[in-house]
Protein backbone atom coordinates (compact mmCIF):
# COMPACT_ATOMS: atom_id res chain seq x y z
CA UNK A 1 0.00 0.00 0.00
CA UNK A 2 1.79 3.44 -1.35
CA UNK A 3 1.78 6.27 0.97
CA UNK A 4 -1.45 7.91 -0.42
CA UNK A 5 -3.48 5.10 -0.69
CA UNK A 6 -2.78 4.35 3.60
CA UNK A 7 -3.46 7.83 4.45
CA UNK A 8 -6.81 7.73 2.30
CA UNK A 9 -7.86 4.62 4.31
CA UNK A 10 -6.33 6.47 7.61
CA UNK A 11 -9.11 8.73 7.16
CA UNK A 12 -11.90 6.37 6.28
CA UNK A 13 -11.27 4.78 9.36
CA UNK A 14 -11.11 7.52 11.54
CA UNK A 15 -14.41 8.24 10.49
CA UNK A 16 -15.24 4.64 11.35
CA UNK A 17 -13.63 4.18 14.67
CA UNK A 18 -15.53 3.26 17.74
CA UNK A 19 -12.75 4.84 19.86
CA UNK A 20 -13.12 2.09 23.01
CA UNK A 21 -12.15 2.43 26.28
CA UNK A 22 -13.51 -0.98 28.37
CA UNK A 23 -10.44 -1.84 30.76
CA UNK A 24 -11.65 -2.62 33.87
CA UNK A 25 -10.03 -0.06 35.77
CA UNK A 26 -11.33 2.14 33.60
CA UNK A 27 -11.33 6.06 35.62
CA UNK A 28 -13.10 9.26 35.05
CA UNK A 29 -9.66 10.97 33.95
CA UNK A 30 -9.39 8.31 31.37
CA UNK A 31 -13.17 9.23 30.20
CA UNK A 32 -12.35 12.57 29.94
CA UNK A 33 -9.38 11.94 27.77
CA UNK A 34 -10.67 9.90 25.50
CA UNK A 35 -13.45 12.33 25.03
CA UNK A 36 -10.44 14.70 23.62
CA UNK A 37 -9.05 12.28 21.49
CA UNK A 38 -12.18 11.20 19.66
CA UNK A 39 -11.76 14.91 18.06
CA UNK A 40 -8.81 14.75 15.83
CA UNK A 41 -7.34 17.76 13.66
CA UNK A 42 -7.71 15.35 10.88
CA UNK A 43 -11.65 14.71 11.81
CA UNK A 44 -13.60 13.01 14.33
CA UNK A 45 -14.30 9.32 15.68
CA UNK A 46 -18.06 7.93 14.57
CA UNK A 47 -18.07 7.11 18.64
CA UNK A 48 -16.99 6.06 21.62
CA UNK A 49 -17.51 2.90 23.22
CA UNK A 50 -17.12 3.22 27.41
CA UNK A 51 -18.66 1.33 30.34
CA UNK A 52 -22.38 2.10 31.43
CA UNK A 53 -21.18 3.79 34.31
CA UNK A 54 -19.22 6.46 32.56
CA UNK A 55 -22.31 7.47 29.99
CA UNK A 56 -23.44 10.62 31.90
CA UNK A 57 -20.42 12.01 32.49
CA UNK A 58 -19.16 11.53 28.58
CA UNK A 59 -22.68 13.25 27.59
CA UNK A 60 -22.21 16.06 29.65
CA UNK A 61 -18.45 16.19 27.98
CA UNK A 62 -19.82 15.81 24.58
CA UNK A 63 -22.86 18.28 25.09
CA UNK A 64 -26.00 17.20 22.84
CA UNK A 65 -24.92 17.58 19.14
CA UNK A 66 -24.35 14.16 18.55
CA UNK A 67 -21.75 14.85 16.74
CA UNK A 68 -19.51 12.21 18.41
CA UNK A 69 -22.02 9.56 19.21
CA UNK A 70 -21.75 7.30 22.93
CA UNK A 71 -21.54 3.85 22.70
CA UNK A 72 -22.27 1.54 25.78
CA UNK A 73 -22.10 -1.60 26.25
CA UNK A 74 -24.88 -4.23 28.34
CA UNK A 75 -24.35 -7.99 28.83
CA UNK A 76 -20.96 -7.55 28.85
CA UNK A 77 -18.32 -9.59 28.70
CA UNK A 78 -19.61 -12.62 30.26
CA UNK A 79 -23.57 -12.44 28.12
CA UNK A 80 -24.99 -13.95 31.55
CA UNK A 81 -27.35 -12.05 33.10
CA UNK A 82 -31.13 -12.27 33.26
CA UNK A 83 -33.31 -10.73 30.39
CA UNK A 84 -35.02 -8.19 32.75
CA UNK A 85 -31.78 -6.99 34.41
CA UNK A 86 -30.17 -6.55 30.96
CA UNK A 87 -33.10 -4.46 29.64
CA UNK A 88 -33.05 -2.14 32.94
CA UNK A 89 -29.45 -1.95 32.05
CA UNK A 90 -30.06 -0.99 28.51
CA UNK A 91 -32.72 1.37 29.90
CA UNK A 92 -30.67 3.12 32.15
CA UNK A 93 -28.14 3.67 29.71
CA UNK A 94 -30.27 5.51 27.39
CA UNK A 95 -31.38 7.88 29.51
CA UNK A 96 -27.83 8.74 30.37
CA UNK A 97 -27.24 9.79 27.10
CA UNK A 98 -26.05 6.42 24.90
CA UNK A 99 -26.85 6.71 21.52
CA UNK A 100 -25.28 2.71 20.48
CA UNK A 101 -26.11 -0.19 23.03
CA UNK A 102 -23.46 -2.59 22.29
CA UNK A 103 -25.21 -6.03 23.43
CA UNK A 104 -23.28 -9.24 24.14
CA UNK A 105 -25.85 -12.55 23.00
CA UNK A 106 -25.97 -15.43 25.15
CA UNK A 107 -23.64 -17.09 23.62
CA UNK A 108 -22.75 -19.74 25.80
CA UNK A 109 -26.45 -21.06 25.89
CA UNK A 110 -26.58 -20.56 22.18
CA UNK A 111 -23.10 -22.51 21.95
CA UNK A 112 -25.31 -25.10 23.87
CA UNK A 113 -28.04 -25.42 21.61
CA UNK A 114 -30.41 -22.69 22.60
CA UNK A 115 -31.08 -20.27 19.94
CA UNK A 116 -34.48 -19.09 21.63
CA UNK A 117 -31.98 -17.42 24.73
CA UNK A 118 -30.46 -15.16 21.70
CA UNK A 119 -33.46 -14.14 19.85
CA UNK A 120 -35.37 -13.45 23.26
CA UNK A 121 -32.54 -11.49 24.45
CA UNK A 122 -32.12 -9.51 20.87
CA UNK A 123 -35.84 -8.87 20.64
CA UNK A 124 -35.82 -7.23 24.08
CA UNK A 125 -33.06 -4.90 23.74
CA UNK A 126 -34.22 -4.30 20.59
CA UNK A 127 -37.70 -2.83 21.84
CA UNK A 128 -35.67 -0.38 24.37
CA UNK A 129 -33.71 0.37 21.75
CA UNK A 130 -36.23 2.87 19.97
CA UNK A 131 -35.00 5.00 17.12
CA UNK A 132 -32.34 6.18 16.74
CA UNK A 133 -31.00 4.22 19.15
CA UNK A 134 -28.41 1.96 17.56
CA UNK A 135 -28.68 -2.15 18.79
CA UNK A 136 -24.98 -3.53 17.83
CA UNK A 137 -24.99 -7.40 18.81
CA UNK A 138 -21.50 -8.71 19.95
CA UNK A 139 -21.69 -12.39 18.89
CA UNK A 140 -18.00 -13.47 20.47
CA UNK A 141 -16.47 -15.37 17.70
CA UNK A 142 -13.57 -16.05 18.88
CA UNK A 143 -15.43 -18.13 21.67
CA UNK A 144 -18.10 -19.28 19.15
CA UNK A 145 -15.06 -20.87 16.78
CA UNK A 146 -16.86 -22.74 14.55
CA UNK A 147 -18.53 -20.98 11.33
CA UNK A 148 -21.65 -22.73 11.32
CA UNK A 149 -22.37 -21.55 14.79
CA UNK A 150 -21.30 -18.08 13.74
CA UNK A 151 -23.67 -17.74 10.44
CA UNK A 152 -26.17 -18.97 12.45
CA UNK A 153 -25.53 -16.43 14.94
CA UNK A 154 -25.79 -13.69 12.67
CA UNK A 155 -28.72 -14.79 11.24
CA UNK A 156 -30.75 -15.25 14.83
CA UNK A 157 -29.14 -11.47 15.69
CA UNK A 158 -30.33 -9.74 12.32
CA UNK A 159 -33.80 -11.47 12.33
CA UNK A 160 -34.51 -10.15 15.80
CA UNK A 161 -33.62 -6.93 14.91
CA UNK A 162 -30.36 -6.03 14.94
CA UNK A 163 -28.71 -2.72 13.63
CA UNK A 164 -25.17 -4.13 13.45
CA UNK A 165 -23.45 -7.24 14.25
CA UNK A 166 -19.93 -7.37 16.35
CA UNK A 167 -17.46 -10.08 16.63
CA UNK A 168 -16.28 -9.43 19.82
CA UNK A 169 -15.62 -7.74 23.18
CA UNK A 170 -11.91 -7.71 22.93
CA UNK A 171 -12.12 -9.93 26.22
CA UNK A 172 -11.54 -13.39 25.36
CA UNK A 173 -8.30 -14.59 23.65
CA UNK A 174 -9.79 -14.43 20.01
CA UNK A 175 -11.40 -11.08 18.47
CA UNK A 176 -11.96 -10.09 15.18
CA UNK A 177 -10.44 -12.27 12.19
CA UNK A 178 -10.69 -11.90 8.54
CA UNK A 179 -12.07 -15.19 8.92
CA UNK A 180 -15.14 -14.33 10.63
CA UNK A 181 -15.32 -11.36 8.94
CA UNK A 182 -16.15 -12.99 5.70
CA UNK A 183 -18.69 -14.85 7.30
CA UNK A 184 -20.58 -12.24 9.35
CA UNK A 185 -20.53 -10.02 5.85
CA UNK A 186 -21.82 -12.64 3.72
CA UNK A 187 -24.75 -13.65 6.04
CA UNK A 188 -25.88 -9.71 6.02
CA UNK A 189 -25.80 -9.71 2.47
CA UNK A 190 -27.22 -13.07 2.29
CA UNK A 191 -30.34 -11.77 4.89
CA UNK A 192 -31.35 -8.72 2.19
CA UNK A 193 -31.40 -6.44 5.20
CA UNK A 194 -29.43 -3.25 6.04
CA UNK A 195 -27.22 -4.22 8.90
CA UNK A 196 -23.84 -2.55 9.70
CA UNK A 197 -20.80 -4.75 10.83
CA UNK A 198 -18.47 -4.11 13.21
CA UNK A 199 -14.60 -5.95 13.78
CA UNK A 200 -14.12 -5.63 17.74
CA UNK A 201 -10.69 -6.24 19.43
CA UNK A 202 -6.86 -6.92 17.72
CA UNK A 203 -7.14 -4.04 15.07
CA UNK A 204 -4.15 -1.79 15.81
CA UNK A 205 -2.99 -0.75 12.53
CA UNK A 206 -4.21 1.44 8.80
CA UNK A 207 -3.01 -1.49 7.39
CA UNK A 208 -4.78 -4.27 8.92
CA UNK A 209 -7.86 -1.54 8.99
CA UNK A 210 -7.19 -1.64 4.99
CA UNK A 211 -7.88 -5.66 5.01
CA UNK A 212 -11.48 -5.14 6.23
CA UNK A 213 -12.93 -2.73 4.23
CA UNK A 214 -11.51 -3.96 1.47
CA UNK A 215 -13.28 -7.50 2.47
CA UNK A 216 -15.99 -5.48 3.03
CA UNK A 217 -16.31 -4.01 -0.42
CA UNK A 218 -15.71 -7.40 -2.28
CA UNK A 219 -18.74 -8.83 -0.54
CA UNK A 220 -21.35 -6.10 0.22
CA UNK A 221 -20.30 -3.13 -2.73
CA UNK A 222 -17.87 -0.49 -3.13
CA UNK A 223 -17.90 1.81 -0.79
CA UNK A 224 -20.42 0.37 1.43
CA UNK A 225 -18.61 1.10 4.44
CA UNK A 226 -19.99 4.23 6.09
CA UNK A 227 -20.56 5.12 9.64
CA UNK A 228 -23.92 4.07 9.50
CA UNK A 229 -23.10 0.05 8.02
CA UNK A 230 -19.29 -0.47 9.46
CA UNK A 231 -17.31 0.31 12.97
CA UNK A 232 -13.93 -0.25 14.09
CA UNK A 233 -13.85 -1.42 17.53
CA UNK A 234 -10.55 -0.39 18.89
CA UNK A 235 -8.48 2.42 21.10
CA UNK A 236 -4.96 1.57 19.77
CA UNK A 237 -5.95 2.11 16.38
CA UNK A 238 -6.41 5.87 16.49
CA UNK A 239 -2.75 6.48 17.14
CA UNK A 240 -1.47 4.38 13.83
CA UNK A 241 -4.46 6.73 12.33
CA UNK A 242 -2.81 10.13 13.50
CA UNK A 243 0.77 8.64 13.18
CA UNK A 244 0.19 7.99 9.12
CA UNK A 245 -2.05 11.32 9.06
CA UNK A 246 0.40 13.35 10.45
CA UNK A 247 2.86 12.31 7.66
CA UNK A 248 4.38 9.86 9.95
CA UNK A 249 5.06 6.35 9.19
CA UNK A 250 2.68 3.02 10.26
CA UNK A 251 2.81 1.19 13.80
CA UNK A 252 1.23 -1.68 14.45
CA UNK A 253 -0.35 -1.34 18.17
CA UNK A 254 -2.47 -3.68 20.66
CA UNK A 255 -6.16 -3.19 20.90
CA UNK A 256 -6.56 -1.41 24.21
CA UNK A 257 -9.23 -2.95 25.94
Amino acid sequence: MNDHSLRETAAVALSLLDLTNLKDDCTDAQIVTLCARAETPFGRSAAICIWPRFVARARGILGNSHAIRIATVVNFPAGDMEIADVAAETREAIADGADEIDLVIPYRKFMAGDEQAVTDMVAAVRAECTSPTLLKVILETGELRDATLIRRASELAIAAGADFIKTSTGKVAVNATLETADIMLRSIRDSGRKVGFKPAGGIGSVAEAALYLRLADTIMAPDWAMPSTFRFGASGLLDDILSVLSGGPSITLAAGY
